[in-house]
């Protein structure tokens, strides 16, 4: 009686790498589409069942720069470095809404994603990746705003506006690299989803949205160079007013911004193993 043996079932595995490599671009570029999809559903869903819609995105930068125009701009008279308080109001509130909402959505979207995450192998950063590029379209609409705002005001662009895309990029580097860190850190302490909201809050009257850094005493000035937003708005303010670019502060900037983003990958690596059990 002859005996038949069926071949073997192939085994895959799927585990990360063991050697940590810089954002996985080869794994990434193999999801493109999938970050593509991520990216269009979460720009479907924001404001889905809502009356105003894409309107919002308008709306709360611009209520937030009348409040501020209100406090700081007529009953403090605060030095706006000679442009109209509503314009440097509305200037820093556009950047800042783009990077405070990346960080919210990145830092809930593992959690809001658990069905997808623990049904289906990919690369678990473009969830993140996703929630913040999907926050390009209302920032967008809100930076439409502005340049109306601008026209009206008759600011005539100069030279230095070449440089606002390299500012845009780094708005999107760090406010990927906070909101990748909050992703990683909701899934398994819970306790971020609360405290996101109220430390954005905070970090907001430190970034030179409010006042510029020169109404900051120059012994605690080096202070704000320990934050990228203060420079990265500041810089947004140079290049559409024409006025002189701090470098030193956007050196630092873009040194920390680099390294917030690739700690924060690598601490997103150390726990994506363990996502799908204990999300």
């Amino acid at each position: 009686m002859q005996t038949f043996h069926l071949p073997a079932e192939p085994l895959v595995v799927i585990q990360p790498s063991k050697r940590w490599s810089l954002l996985s671009l080869k794994d990434i570029w193999a999801y493109r589409e999938l970050l593509f999809f991520l990216t269009w559903r979460d720009v479907k869903v924001r404001y889905k069942q809502t009356a105003l819609g894409a309107a919002w995105a308008i709306l709360q930068p611009l209520f937030m720069m009348i409040i501020f125009t209100i406090f700081f701009g007529r009953l403090a008279a605060v030095d706006s470095s000679g442009i109209p308080y509503p314009l440097f109001a509305l200037a820093g509130l556009v950047p800042w809404t783009f990077f405070a909402n990346s960080i919210t959505a990145s830092g809930n979207s593992l959690v809001g994603s658990a069905n997808l995450i623990t049904k289906v192998y990919f690369p678990r950063l473009i969830v993140p990746a996703a929630a913040m590029l999907a926050g390009l379209v209302d920032f967008a609409l809100a930076f439409g705003m502005l340049c109306l705002l601008m026209l009206y005001y008759g600011v005539t662009l100069t030279a230095q506006v070449l440089f606002l895309p390299v500012l845009i990029f780094m708005t999107a580097l760090f406010g990927l690299g906070v909101g990748t860190w909050m992703s990683a850190l909701n899934v398994k302490y819970r306790d971020v989803r609360f405290a996101l909201p109220f430390l954005i809050q905070l970090w907001l009257f430190v970034s030179s949205v409010i006042l510029p850094s020169t109404s900051v005493p120059q012994k605690w000035r080096w202070i704000l160079l320990l934050n990228p937003m203060s420079a990265i708005i500041e810089g947004y303010r140079s290049a559409l007013f024409g006025l002189p670019f701090d470098w030193t502060a956007l050196g630092i900037a873009s040194v920390l911004t680099i390294v917030v983003l690739l700690y924060a990958i690598y601490a997103f690596g150390r726990v994506e193993r363990s996502f799908a059990d204990i999300i």
